[in-house]
């Protein structure tokens, strides 16, 4: 059993780039350096890492395992040892053997970031703090994309960004800065 958090680092693929090479607009250009950040720092305490990868199964996705977009950025590649989830719908606890991993090591405080801030981090959160962990989502160490809704109405990547934390906020999770999840090393 460990008292110590660990790391979950979800989605932070090439395909992400790609999109924002291709013009969709993202907020939080930090987010990846902070990623690197939080791994530096619980790798040197010996903290476990969780990588999460997403593999796209429809015809066009980004993530397809043969495509491009699949790739880690080389900033969260993880090292030897450290596990590596692959998983096919936005939860990072659907399909996976994540819960499983977490409650055998005995890990009960979850640090969560990576990409999109309203989609698969979002959904893992929740599940997370459904599933009883203690989840701390790391606000400056994920980012998401403009979108417009069913409405038509545009929305900043600030606004979804600002409210998703403002949904998990409390109920879900507890949110925090990369140096506030350093320092509770």
């Amino acid at each position: 059993m460990t008292t110590l958090p660990a790391l979950i680092v979800i989605d932070v693929q090439r395909a992400f780039d790609e999109w924002e090479a291709a013009g969709k607009r993202r907020n939080n250009p930090d987010a990846v350096t902070h990623i690197a950040e939080l791994l530096k720092a619980f790798r040197a305490r010996g903290a476990p890492v969780f990588h999460v990868r997403h593999e796209g199964t429809k015809p066009g996705s980004s993530f397809l395992p043969q495509s491009s977009g699949y790739a880690v950025r080389d900033e969260a590649r993880e090292q030897a040892g450290e596990p590596v989830i692959v998983k096919r719908v936005n939860s990072a606890f659907i399909g996976t053997d994540l819960e499983s991993r977490l409650r055998e090591a005995g890990i009960a405080t979850l640090v969560i970031c990576g990409a999109t801030t309203n989609h698969c981090v979002e959904t893992t959160t929740r599940m997370a703090g459904n599933l009883g962990f203690d989840a701390r989502l790391v606000r400056d160490a994920t980012w998401t994309f403009d979108r417009v809704g069913p409405d038509g109405e545009a929305h900043t990547a600030e606004a979804i960004h600002a409210m998703t934390l403002s949904n998990l906020n409390g109920e879900f999770a507890r949110i925090v800065t990369a140096r506030e999840a350093v320092a509770a090393l």
